[in-house]
């Protein structure tokens, strides 16, 4: 067997993993990336590399256990996904499937005992969403896939900080707040879909509401800009920008409803999830690590409109 031969086959393999992530590059290995770098903050260059590395290995492992769920679904969604795309098959992504546990939990053991215990963490909620079948409801599918996503961003986090072992006050408001945003917006990629989770009798919050679902969207984008640019204290041109273009994606998803349209929405709308990820870099820059981000202004603003009430 010659070398080219070889090198050909290697990087025929590497490419196939790279097609099991592919799709949730925009929305998962990027914004994660970006809030790991931005609410560690990163300690040195070499550490974007490893805590990329990480959460794609992870992803990975979410990725793979999901599609040998339901091939079928992505025959009409997403065919160039590995197994529609007869690269390989559900046997094998199965072996693969399951080989990626091990590897996540000793990848993570060279970093922490605590990071170890995040790796596992989100091995068992995978178990929940997959095996478990805990995306075949909206409500379970957005709170788990919102809590994986947390936990991969806590995750991500203590790779790139110069502590692996503790996340800052900082970093955990962040990913808390990262977890409610995602769980009330996620259904914004279900859209693109529908189609595909009707034949696998997934019922996702479109399907079961499909007008409702897209009002919930068309608000939720918009306050949510308002909400995190009080909570991040940007400057006025920042937050002007922000919550505009928010308020654009949201009414995007109301005015445009075709398939095509949805995809497009769905890639304003992770821009606009990955922007947000960039804010706790922002807090560190104008007030530095000593402090840290609360939720008074939610008060102040109950007792003013109490007070103009009465």
């Amino acid at each position: 067997m010659t070398k080219p031969f070889q090198l050909r086959k290697i990087f025929g393999y590497l490419y196939t993993l790279f097609l099991f992530t592919q799709s949730d590059i925009r929305i998962a290995l990027l914004p994660v990336t970006l809030f790991s770098i931005a609410a560690a903050p990163v300690a040195s260059p070499i550490r974007v590399v490893e805590t990329a590395f990480w959460i794609w290995l992870h992803l990975l492992q979410c990725n793979v256990a999901n599609q040998i769920k339901a091939p079928d679904e992505d025959k009409i969604n997403k065919p160039s996904r590995p197994i529609p795309a007869r690269r390989i098959t559900v046997e094998d992504a199965t072996i693969l499937r399951w080989a990626l546990v091990p590897i996540c939990l000793l990848y993570s053991g060279l970093y922490s005992t605590e990071l170890m215990h995040i790796s596992l963490t989100l091995i068992l909620f995978t178990i929940w969403y997959n095996e478990r079948d805990g995306d075949k409801n909206s409500l379970s599918k957005n709170f788990l896939t919102a809590v994986m996503y947390g936990i991969s961003e806590l995750g991500g986090t203590l790779v790139a900080g110069r502590d692996h072992t503790q996340i800052s006050p900082t970093g955990r408001i962040a990913a808390e707040t990262t977890v409610a945003v995602f769980m009330s917006t996620l259904h914004a990629q279900d859209f693109k879909d529908a189609d595909g989770d009707r034949l696998t009798g997934r019922r996702t919050f479109p399907i079961a509401y499909p007008v409702a679902s897209r009002f919930a969207i068309g608000l939720a984008i918009p306050l949510w800009s308002i909400f995190l640019t009080f909570m991040w204290q940007l400057d006025l041109l920042c937050a002007i920008a922000f919550v505009g273009y928010g308020c654009y994606v949201g009414a995007r998803f109301m005015l445009y409803r075709t398939v095509q349209d949805d995809k497009l929405s769905c890639k304003y709308y992770c821009a606009w999830f990955s922007i947000h990820h960039l804010f706790p870099a922002y807090w560190y820059y104008y007030h530095g690590t000593s402090q840290y981000p609360n939720l008074a202004f939610i008060e102040n603003i109950f007792t003013d409109t109490l007070s103009i009430v009465a």
